[in-house]
């Protein structure tokens, strides 16, 4: 599972930080996500996982370089899951 941070402003110690602290709790989140969703059709290997991170707005996107298949697995719950429910489409 790989996280690209979207950061605006300057990226000094204190957004690094940050960054480690979402990461530490988006991860757990979103692999017991990715496990309930994915069930039997998955190996367990998290490495195809990539996920766009909005550090301003506290948002995450699947981005488009998960591969396809699963993108259609999780994209319809990925939202209220992970981000709360909003009504943005979490898919870069």
């Amino acid at each position: 599972m790989k996280f690209n941070w979207v950061i605006s402003g300057e990226n000094d110690q204190a957004v690094k930080k940050a960054c480690i602290d979402m990461e530490y709790r988006l991860r757990p989140k979103i692999t017991k996500f990715l496990l309930k969703k994915l069930d039997g059709d998955f190996s367990g290997d998290f490495s195809c996982f990539h996920f766009d991170v909005d550090m301003k707005n506290h948002w995450v996107w699947i981005s488009n370089k998960t591969p396809q298949r699963f993108i259609e697995k999780i994209k319809a719950d990925f939202d209220q899951e992970i981000n709360g429910g909003s009504t943005l489409f979490s898919v870069a």
